[in-house]
This record gives structure tokens, sequence and C-alpha cells, in this order.
């Protein structure tokens, strides 16, 4: 949500931003705040008006009664009692413009960095660069679903019986190397400088409008039947939730912290589920990391964010990609966003594995996340990034580091969480 200052004095700016997102549809809601943002401020006028004459007018009241001139008081008495009720009318109106006003803004887009990229949609990202070789070796890559079968390492149809489609059991050698992962990933943020967290796994509904929009809520979250209760799509959204109508001391920032939850979104729409794979599920784990800090911080923040989700996977043996976020394919809470995706041998090109966004003060503002300081009380700026989301991120290293012999080779770096064990391999038929 921006501020509403900017509407008041620079209506043009926050036009262009809507048309370089290509929401062209949102342009009459910048007039209308307008508008209604100046009614606002003509009634809280007339309000004080009548507040100040009432109070004038109750004043002279004891003067009236103990001159005698009960007559003169009782009129003046029932001039305050219909200026009562005009004030109660210009405060219910006031209220009503409140919620108005309200409901739009949530909807007008955050202003953008003035370095993203103009584009209609995710075809229009931009590569920035990209960090190790994109391999293909001289032999096949299988379907990653085909190459954690033959390791006897998942079982999607009992998954199927027990919970429905995009849903799994994670076994053996897989399934310790899918929380090898997670682990590895808490330690290599925890060595990062960031505190280590686990939020809760359900959040309040103030607190999904306060870090998302309701377009998104609608198509990601599950709402727990009967409660005030969703379950988190993110950990980011328990996570910057914590801090919901917090006053934070300069003494504290910036707050860097790294999450572990496991997630549940609905997947629905265009894109589904994936029938036989990993890619597109239900649930997964991720290891996120989240900051708070000062505004004039939140952009070289942005810069070491989604390094370290490239050193985690250069660290595991997996090339990838930055991406950059195109203007039509920034949700509307970012100021800027960019994608980390993985080298898929297999495809021979690159997926999403993680995503990096700078939000500037639009959750702070919504969620009311402010610092007290000299230049007065003001809303920070707060940041999200993926560390590894998995089991997407383990279809990356799976490919990454499949042999021909169709083992999997373990990185130095995962070694300890798997017992040492250097190598996977596939069990011969009894």
């Amino acid at each position: 949500m921006i501020d509403i200052k900017l509407i008041r004095e620079n209506k043009d700016l926050v036009k262009e931003n809507i048309k370089k997102k290509f929401q062209d549809e949102k342009l009459p809601l910048v007039d209308e705040v307008y508008e209604m943002d100046k009614r606002v401020r003509e009634v809280q006028v007339k309000a004080d008006g009548l507040k100040a004459d009432k109070n004038r007018m109750s004043g002279e009241i004891g003067k009236l009664m103990k001159d005698g001139k009960k007559e003169e008081a009782e009129e003046i008495k029932t001039k305050i009692s219909a200026m009562a009720d005009d004030i109660k009318e210009l405060e219910n109106e006031q209220e009503h413009l409140f919620q108005e006003i309200k409901n739009r803004m949530m909807v007008i887009p955050q202003i953008m960095d003035s370095s993203v990229p103009i584009g209609k949609d995710d075809s229009e990202n931009v590569e920035v660069q990209k960090f190790g070789d994109p391999v293909v070796p001289d032999y096949e890559i299988p379907y990653h679903a085909d190459i954690v079968e033959r390791l006897h390492g998942m079982d999607k149809d009992a998954a199927g019986r027990t919970s429905g489609q995009g849903f799994y059991y994670l076994l053996g050698d897989i399934a310790r190397l899918h929380e090898a992962m997670l682990a590895y990933a808490r330690d290599f943020m925890i060595d990062a400088g960031f505190t280590y967290a686990i939020p809760p796994f359900m959040i309040h509904s103030d607190v999904v409008t306060g870090v998302m929009s309701f377009p998104e809520m609608e198509a990601m979250m599950y709402k727990i039947e009967g409660e005030d209760l969703y379950l988190i799509g993110t950990s980011e959204h328990s996570m910057i939730g914590k801090f919901k109508d917090q006053i934070i001391k300069d003494s504290e920032l910036p707050i860097h912290m790294t999450s572990y939850s496991p997630c549940f979104r609905k997947e629905g729409g265009a894109h589904g589920l994936e029938e036989r794979g990993l890619y597109r599920v239900h649930q997964f784990e991720k290891q996120e990391m989240i900051v708070i800090c000062e505004p004039e911080e939140s952009m070289d923040w942005y810069e070491k964010m989604w390094k370290l989700t490239v050193d985690f996977f250069r660290s595991l043996d997996v090339p990838v990609r930055q991406l950059e976020c195109c203007s039509g394919d920034l949700a509307d809470l970012k100021v800027k966003s960019c994608d980390i995706e993985a080298w898929s041998p297999r495809q021979k090109t690159y997926f999403e594995v993680g995503s990096c966004s700078n939000l500037g003060d639009a959750q702070a503002r919504r969620l009311g996340i402010r610092k007290k300081g000299e230049k007065g009380t003001y809303f920070l700026h707060t940041l999200n990034n993926t560390v590894v989301a998995t089991p997407r991120g383990l279809i990356a290293f799976l490919e990454n580091n499949y042999q021909e012999d169709g083992s999997i080779k373990i990185p130095k770096v995962l070694q300890p969480y798997m017992g040492g064990k250097e190598l996977i391999t596939v069990e011969k038929e009894k």
C-alpha cells in the first residue's frame, strides 16, 4: 500500500506506475482516492468547526442559566443537540470514506524501483547473470520422478490414497537428502549471521492481507474452516507478521532472520499440479530469509540476499542464474524482485528455485511496522528471499549430481548431514 501523500501530491506518478505494470483498469482508482481524500479533509474541517461552535455554545449555557435566561439556554441546548447530530453524520461519512479509500489503496500497486525492466509478463523477464557452467553430460538425465523411483525414494500412489493428487511420500535416502538440504540451508544462513526461527504455520486473515494482495491470497492460501486461520504458503508471511503493530528500536535494526516451515498451496489455475513429479505440489518445505531495515538500506540488503541463494546452490554444484522480474510480472506489493533459477541438464534450460523481493514499506504500512526516530515515526522496509524450497531444490540437486550409473553424488557440504555418505546408489534387484 502506497502513501496517500503520493496521490495527493503526484497523481501522475502513481498512474504512470500503473501503466508500466499494464494494469490500466486500475487507473480510475487513483482519481477516486484523490477526490475521496479531498472530501475527507473537507468533512474534517466542517466537523472541527462544528465541534468548536458546540464547545463555545456549551460554555454559554451555564452563564445564561445563572442570569435566569432559561429560555435562551434551552434554545442553545436544542442547537447543540442538532450540531451533535450533524457532527455524528459527518463522522459517519468520514468513516465510510476512510474504508472506501482503504479498499482502493489496497489494490493500487507499490511504486516500482526505476531499475525494473518494463514488460507485460514473465516471458519478458530479463536474465542478469549466470553462475556456474550449465553442463549437459554425454549421458541421458532421466525425469526426476524416474530418478527418485529408481532409488526407491518416492511413493505418490500411496499419497494419492491418503491425501489425493499433489501429495507424496519421500522415503529412504531421498527423504534423508531432502532434510539434509534443509538442515544445511539452516546452518548456511546461521553462519551468514541470520537468527534462526521456526514460526507458526497458521496465521490470522489480517496478517495475510498485510503481507500479500487479495488475489494472491485467494489463489494460494488454504483457510481453516470455521476459524480465522490460514495455512501459510511461505514462512515469510508469519515471520513478517511477527512484527505487526510494533515500533522497532534502533538497536534492533536491521532485523535479519532465517526460518524453516512447511508450506501449503492450492496450486490451481493454468499451471496445475504435476501428476508424476514433485515440481508443483500442495505441500513442500522451505528455508526462508527475511529482513526488516531502514528504507535507505533495503536495496543493499536486496543485493546481499539473492546472492546468498546463489552461493547456497553453487555449494551444491548446481549452476544458477539471476532473472529479473519485469513490471508486468511484479506482484503489486513489490518494489523490485528477481528469481533464482537452477540449471536443468535434462531440459537444457533453467527453472525457478527461489525468488528475492524488496517490498519497500508496503507490508510495513499494512501491518504497522514502524520505527520512532529523529525524523519522527516512519515505516520500515521489508524483504524476503528463498534459501531453498524443496522438493523443487531437490530436483535441481538430483539432476546436476546424477551419475551415468544412476547414482547421486553427494557434495562435501552435505555429507555430514547424510551420515558421511558420498554417494546414493541404486539398490541391486534381489
